[in-house]
């Protein structure tokens, strides 16, 4: 993609998540991701009623006269982007791909949380980690997440979530809030069962890990066109289908239904908040409904 044309689009993205973030989400986002824990402040002389736990000895000793410690939320968080940018996301039959779709809503976080005095910060994955960009501040830095979601290309084809929230785990030792946004299609090849469930339990321990679940509507099931030829953008593998055969439109579906399911228990087994989106589909409405559901 030429220059040019790249920054034209990552304005036009701007335009429309950094208006979004600061009319619409700023109130929604501050209150759903407070700060976690308590800072040192400043002193004080003691007054009547105070915790006699919260003297600062070192000061009263110094100035022959008792003073306290005073603590306030810590209101800077640390952000974190996992961002699935296997081929899989390359798909779209609506009025978007996933990938336009994962890249607003990535600009859309990184702009409320910088609004909101918090650090954000990348991991690109596939079945590998692809790239790491660290937590930082300030525009500029976010119109670098939003170019390389729009124009970086992966080295590996194929899904590997572990590895992503593992990599989170390892790299940020302060914990963070971590939003994970994939279709989660990364299935154990024998049982077809999702094969993340430990990382992400483990994960949410150290983390707030929130989970946004990207998809569009023929994935859920199979339309009767006829015969056609499907590739695997992961594999690579081409293969042709019966379309009218209504056994394999039927067998398709329910897998897709046992994978949500087995999803869907993953998460809420690991305590994970989680919303799905399609391509289709208005985002702004569930990720505020998300917001105040926290």
């Amino acid at each position: 993609m030429e220059a040019s044309e790249l920054l034209k689009k990552v304005r036009k993205i701007e335009i429309k998540t950094r208006g979004l973030s600061k009319n619409i989400f700023a109130g929604e986002y501050h209150s759903a991701f407070k700060g976690r824990g308590m800072a040192f402040s400043e002193v004080r002389e003691y007054q009547y009623g105070d915790d006699i736990r919260s003297i600062d000895w070192n000061v009263t000793a110094r100035f022959n006269h008792p003073y306290i410690k005073i603590f306030e939320e810590e209101r800077e968080l640390t952000v974190m982007l996992l961002v699935d940018i296997s081929n899989s996301r390359v798909f779209g039959t609506q009025s978007k791909l996933k990938k336009n779709l994962i890249t607003e809503i990535a600009a859309v976080l990184s702009f409320s949380a910088i609004q909101n005095n918090d650090k954000i910060g990348v991991i690109l994955f596939s079945d590998k980690i692809e790239k790491f960009i660290p937590p930082k501040k300030g525009r500029s830095h976010i119109l670098r997440i939003i170019r390389e979601l729009i124009e970086f290309t992966p080295e590996n084809n194929g899904t590997n979530i572990s590895e992503a929230l593992r990599y989170l785990t390892n790299a940020i030792k302060k914990r963070s809030t971590a939003f994970l946004i994939s279709d989660f299609i990364d299935d154990d090849v024998e049982t077809g069962i999702p094969r993340f469930d430990e990382a992400l339990r483990i994960a949410n321990k150290k983390h707030d890990v929130i989970a946004l679940h990207i998809y569009d509507k023929r994935e859920k099931e199979i339309p009767d066109i006829g015969l056609i030829r499907l590739k695997d953008a992961e594999t690579g593998e081409n293969s042709w289908i019966d379309t009218s055969n209504k056994h394999l439109r039927e067998h398709y579906s329910k897998w897709w239904r046992n994978n949500q399911r087995y999803t869907d228990e993953i998460f809420k087994k690991a305590g994970v908040d989680n919303i799905s989106i399609s391509t289709d589909e208005d985002y702004v409405k569930p990720l505020i409904q998300l917001f105040k559901r926290r």
